[in-house]
């Protein structure tokens, strides 16, 4: 069992910066695959960035050059660096972990059985 706590969103202008930071309970967070995922108002909860226990990474087209993903093992915590944001990536983000220590990188929520409780990000044009 893994809980995840989400800080760090807020309302920041079109070509701002945000950082936002997942939190993990647990003792073998380095063996979770995370996720980011976020959801818009009356659409689905797509994907955004994911990072394996090894370190490698995979993005959304439409966060790639703009978002990063990281992730310290030590602090039990993973991170989305979000900068020259859009309004369009207005949305509730959520955070989420799947036990794959053969260092697999998984994109699909059904995938990911534990979720934080989200924070909202705006984006004023």
């Amino acid at each position: 069992q893994v809980q995840l706590v989400e800080s760090g969103g807020g309302l920041v202008q079109a070509g701002g910066s945000l950082g936002l930071s997942c939190a993990a309970s647990g003792r073998t967070f380095s063996s979770y695959s995370m996720a980011w995922f976020r959801q818009a108002p009356g659409k689905e909860r797509d994907f955004v960035a994911a990072i394996s226990v090894s370190g490698n990474t995979y993005y959304a087209e439409s966060v790639k050059g703009r978002f990063t993903v990281s992730r310290d093992n030590a602090q039990n915590s993973n991170y989305l660096q979000m900068n020259s944001l859009k309004a369009e990536d207005s949305a509730v983000y959520y955070c989420a972990a799947v036990w794959a220590p053969s260092g697999i990188i998984l994109t699909k929520p059904n995938e990911f059985p534990y979720w934080g409780q989200g924070t909202q990000v705006t984006v004023s044009s």
